[in-house]
């Protein structure tokens, strides 16, 4: 597997996203199913791990943690605090919480279900906007002086909000989705990560199944599937992106591989500091998604691709406006 750099960590130029084999689209797959995802991973030379306190509220870093202790000293583990589930008399609820004390508590709630004694990367999950970043920062970097995180990152932030976050300790990582149909990295975010030498990874890089070549029938997706809210699934945008859907696939077939690799195979070559992290439940799929790290692309593919899938043929907004509202991303 090739590598690429986050902080000191050389990881796989392609990690997995953990996330789906506990969380966000409809009823997960077994544990047993889950463990043979990750497991196969790590057979397969991927070193990047990235789970989070939420997913599954708990579950998924209890899995990972089960599956990957054995090989901790192999891998670069990554999970993230300030977005988590919280006990409520009607049940567990997702909050919003970067106040100090909730990320100390994160991370120690996340320690345990992980089974280790140091994160390599803890994310800021979502900026709480009624808590100064470098508040929220200043109690991570706290973490990183104790020693329970070795480098910290944050996801769904724009450039200014990195450039505050930084000056008070290094971000070795911003997280957040990018991928041909969600562009807004290009912006300015991703160039400012490239200054000061934080990775860019990159989360939904094969556009939430999009861009992998199947039409999604959203009227049979479970109702907890987060793709049943979100815009670009929904009615005319939906009809109108399923047209580029099939000008997408006709380029993958010219290319000579599938969908998905093409869309992990764009982004490895955009940038040598974005890597992508596909999740899936599917250890077919997995493989699938490793081999586009083998995907080589001429420019003139490059551009073709970018003419086809872009934000003015893609319709829909990727979030609600409820959703829209929590991230700090910079808006097309």
């Amino acid at each position: 597997m090739q590598t690429r750099k986050i902080a000191s960590f050389n990881v796989s130029a392609i990690g997995l996203g953990c996330m789906n084999v506990s969380h966000a689209y409809g009823i997960p797959p077994s544990e047993e199913q889950g463990e043979r995802v990750v497991r196969a991973a790590l057979d397969a030379g991927v070193t990047l791990f990235d789970t989070a306190a939420l997913y599954g509220f708990g579950k998924n870093e209890t899995l990972v943690g089960r599956v990957l202790k054995s090989q901790r000293n192999k891998i670069t583990l990554c999970s993230k605090g300030g977005m988590a589930g919280v006990q409520f008399d009607d049940g567990i609820k997702r909050v919003i919480d970067g106040s100090p004390e909730a990320i100390r508590r994160n991370c120690e709630e996340s320690l345990r279900r992980l089974q280790t004694d140091v994160i390599d990367l803890y994310y800021l999950h979502r900026w709480h906007k009624a808590v100064p970043i470098e508040e929220s920062v200043g109690a991570m970097a706290d973490l990183v002086r104790a020693g329970k995180v070795r480098a910290i990152g944050l996801s769904e932030v724009s450039a200014p909000t990195l450039r505050r976050a930084h000056a008070v300790h290094p971000i070795a990582a911003v997280q957040s989705e990018y991928s041909l149909w969600t562009r807004n990295a290009e912006i300015a975010v991703l160039d400012l990560c490239r200054e000061l030498g934080t990775a860019y990874v990159a989360f939904s890089p094969v556009a939430r199944g999009f861009l992998c070549g199947v039409p999604i029938d959203v009227s049979a997706l479970p109702a907890n599937d987060l793709r049943t809210s979100m815009p670009r699934f929904l009615g005319d945008s939906h009809l109108a992106n399923l047209k580029v859907q099939a000008a997408y696939n006709a380029i993958a077939a010219d290319v000579g591989c599938t969908p998905a690799q093409l869309a992990l195979a764009w982004l490895l070559h955009k940038a040598p500091h974005v890597i992508p992290i596909p999740g899936t439940t599917s250890v077919a799929h997995l493989q699938e998604d490793l081999a586009a790290a083998n995907v080589q692309l001429g420019d003139d593919v490059m551009a073709r691709l970018e003419a086809t899938v872009n934000t003015h043929t893609v319709k829909g907004q990727r979030y609600t406006a409820q959703a829209s509202g929590e991230v700090d991303t910079e808006a097309l």
